[in-house]
């Protein structure tokens, strides 16, 4: 299977591009920089607009959706849009009963923790998916020679959200079942895992022309726990996208030991949080994979000149690697300065690559 003609990697409006340049591990011609919850509480524009919608309602709705994403892009100049949604959407669209609570996160009507529970889970249908694919198409109409990039869940943070019901602090749930229960964590793990798929891969032919895999709670695993009870399901999440080309990042908080086995499950390029200098990511990589990140988010509500003198170290690090693309080590604030931003993206372009 390919992409089809009109998709934007196919037709050139952004095969060309500084980021996907950048990820393919070429030179692009300006340094390009996008930001992880770049869409979102931040923004004036964005609260404005989410008025009265309930969380997941605005992820699927396609007008709403597609407008939050194109926010911050207007406004910053950031060389990608990344598609706003939430990670449990898929859930939500299988028939899983989740929501969004305010405060808290993610909640599931009932957790899912013995092999009856992940037997009754419902399956994600492809029909399911439009709202997302609408929500794309809407989008990458308006971005233009700007990428999208595509997101989803990976299967371990899924399926921790699954187990414990609801965030957590130490993922015990998740960790306890894949030791003591292993067939059904298994059976969970594989369940996550293609539901994620089919979500990143609606969004890909839909028109993103990369898409990012999220793992948000990796680092509470030992490297040993990750290679044997979780890189197999971020495996198969990604063999349902694998064939359609695209470049395939994979980030991950607290994962500096893991970044070896996060590359292997088949990603192209690796997001690296603000715990490890990108230069020592490189060398960990081997100095074969490009890299995605990694402004320490605490530093945007510094002073200018801290702010200035750590931006330009990440750009020194990055630069080792075969390729780079400016990021924050983990998502925006909710309460930075959004001129803060704008400022950071100008800087980053004013810095030949």
């Amino acid at each position: 299977m390919t992409l089809n003609a009109s998709h934007p990697l196919v037709d050139g409006r952004t095969a060309d591009s500084d980021l996907i340049t950048a990820y393919r591990g070429g030179k692009p011609g300006r340094r390009p920089v996008w930001f992880m919850r770049q869409a979102g509480r931040s923004l004036p524009e964005y609260r404005e607009v989410r008025q009265g919608i309930a969380m997941l309602d605005s992820c699927l709705k396609p007008e709403l959706a597609a407008e939050i994403t194109l926010q911050p892009v207007r406004r910053h100049d950031v060389d990608a849009g990344i598609f706003f949604s939430d990670i449990v959407i898929p859930l939500k669209l299988a028939g899983v009963d989740v929501d969004i609570v305010p405060g808290v996160g993610p909640v599931l009507g009932a957790p899912v923790r013995t092999a009856a529970d992940v037997a009754a889970l419902p399956e994600l249908t492809d029909e399911a998916l439009e709202p997302i694919r609408e929500a794309v198409r809407l989008t990458v109409a308006e971005l233009g020679k700007k990428p999208l990039i595509g997101f989803a869940g990976a299967p371990f943070t899924l399926a921790a959200y699954m187990v414990e019901g609801r965030p957590s602090r130490d993922h015990l749930g998740p960790r306890t079942m894949m030791h003591s229960d292993p067939e059904t964590w298994n059976a969970l793990a594989a369940w996550a895992a293609d539901a994620s798929g089919k979500f990143l891969r609606a969004q890909l032919e839909a028109g993103a022309s990369a898409g990012q895999l999220f793992d948000s709670w990796a680092g509470s695993l030992s490297l040993a726990d990750y290679r044997r009870r979780v890189a197999p399901a971020s495996t198969r999440a990604l063999d349902h996208v694998r064939d359609l080309g695209v470049p395939l990042v994979h980030f991950g908080t607290g994962t500096s030991e893991l970044l070896v086995a996060m590359r292997d499950v088949g990603a192209d390029v690796i997001g690296v949080d603000y715990r490890l200098p990108l230069d020592e990511a490189n060398r960990r990589l081997g100095g074969r994979t490009p890299l995605q990140g990694n402004i320490d988010p605490a530093l945007l509500s510094a002073p200018w000149e801290v702010l200035e003198a750590h931006v330009r170290d990440v750009l020194a690090a990055g630069s080792t690697a075969p390729g780079h693309v400016v990021n924050l080590g983990h998502g925006v604030p909710p309460e930075t300065d959004p001129a803060v931003l704008t400022r950071v993206v100008e800087l980053i372009h004013s810095v030949a690559p």
